[in-house]
């Protein structure tokens, strides 16, 4: 068989499998909505809080209008204890409560400053940094008009009241994910997780699968095998690449900064990578199922030492040296870094050579597996 016929075959053993199929084409296709949809509303917004008010007065209902009016937050009512808010919170009625200390507006006035006090459930810290940002910026906007109260009550110039209070102004502007949203940042790192641990999955099917029955691997050099078997991965993979960096980018408005060259260029060695280390993979399995349990368990870890949903510096550096060999790991930093933070192939070449040095141990890792599970299958058949 030349080589041509090879990847014929391989191409067929692939699409005659439906374990392979299944993942390959229906998980990529799957996972494309699923993993993306808890974040799809992006930031959460009108977290319900309760508002315990002990000094009842303008001043106090004041903080409270502000706090509604925040686009975080929503009152859904005043309650008289804090015994009372924490059952509203336990039944799931509230996340978070504000309570306004007696005596409020007179300290106010007076200058002496008061305390709001503020809580919520942790569980999701999602819904408590929401409840938290809205209560601290509905206090700070009620702080501002106690102070301009007290300058136009001294017969300050109203206009230059309102300078000194709004004395700096604050135009934030995120350079890299314009809707401050959840789907641009965890978006990008995911696709090329799955990218990674279907093509695992995929090689690892198919080699339990050869190696305990006859066929056309046995009868073709090693090198030449592998050479097949990571081209028609490669090209299969190519599309769903493409697929999940470029439609599904545009469909969940992550931003992109990279030219389709570079992309191309930096997935090229990611894919054969991946590809090189499933067929290593895959010469230590005799059964299908055991490649798609393991790498599902590894989903996770090898998520979290990437780098970009766990910080660096919090993971044991043993752990981190190890996961290097991972092609996941340089590939998602690397790509973020390219494709969503805007830089330069000059500080992304590192981990692009990373890739490529991976990929040529395991491919000739892989060849040498090969060589000794058709040693053994003749073995046996001898």
């Amino acid at each position: 068989m030349n080589f041509w016929q090879i990847m014929l075959a391989e191409f067929k053993a692939i699409l005659a499998d439906k374990a392979i199929v299944v993942t390959l084409f229906g998980g990529v296709l799957f996972y494309s909505v699923l993993y993306p949809l808890p974040y799809l509303q992006q930031v959460p917004t009108e977290q319900q809080v309760v508002v315990i008010d002990h000094d009842n007065s303008s001043l106090s209902r004041l903080v409270t209008r502000h706090a509604d009016a925040s686009a975080k937050i929503h009152v859904v009512a005043n309650l008289g204890s804090i015994d009372e808010a924490k059952t509203w919170i336990s039944e799931g009625k509230a996340h978070g409560l504000l309570v306004i200390p007696a005596n409020f507006r007179r300290d106010l006035l007076l200058g002496k400053g008061a305390t709001l006090s503020y809580g919520g459930d942790a569980s999701y810290f999602l819904i408590y940094s929401a409840v938290a940002e809205g209560l601290v910026a509905a206090g700070m906007d009620a702080s501002k008009d106690v102070q301009l109260i007290g300058l136009l009550s001294r017969g300050q110039n109203p206009q230059l009241a309102q300078q000194s209070v709004n004395s700096i102004n604050i135009n934030a502007v995120p350079a890299f994910n314009p809707s401050l949203g959840y789907t641009p940042y965890v978006v990008p790192g995911l696709f090329l997780l799955i990218l990674h641990q279907t093509l695992l999955i995929g090689t690892g099917i198919l080699g339990a699968g050869q190696w305990r029955k006859k066929g056309y691997w046995q009868q073709v050099r090693p090198t030449q095998l592998v050479l097949a078997r990571l081209s028609v991965f490669l090209l299969i993979y190519s599309v769903f690449s493409s697929f999940y960096l470029g439609y599904c980018f545009y469909w969940y408005q992550v931003s992109v900064a990279a030219t389709i060259i570079e992309v191309g260029l930096f997935m090229l060695p990611f894919l054969l990578a991946t590809g090189a280390l499933g067929i290593v993979l895959s010469s230590l399995f005799m059964r299908r199922d055991l490649p798609t349990q393991l790498y599902l368990l590894m989903s996770m870890p090898v998520l979290f030492v990437s780098g970009f949903v766990w910080p660096i510096a919090l993971i044991p550096e043993p752990l981190v040296l190890v996961s290097q060999v991972i092609p996941a790991v340089p590939a998602i930093m690397g790509m973020l870094e390219l494709n969503q933070l805007g830089a330069g192939w000059l500080a992304v070449m590192p981990k692009w050579l990373q890739l490529w040095g991976l990929f040529a141990v395991f491919a000739c890792i892989a060849i040498m597996r090969v060589a000794a599970r058709q040693k053994q299958a003749k073995a046996m058949l001898s």
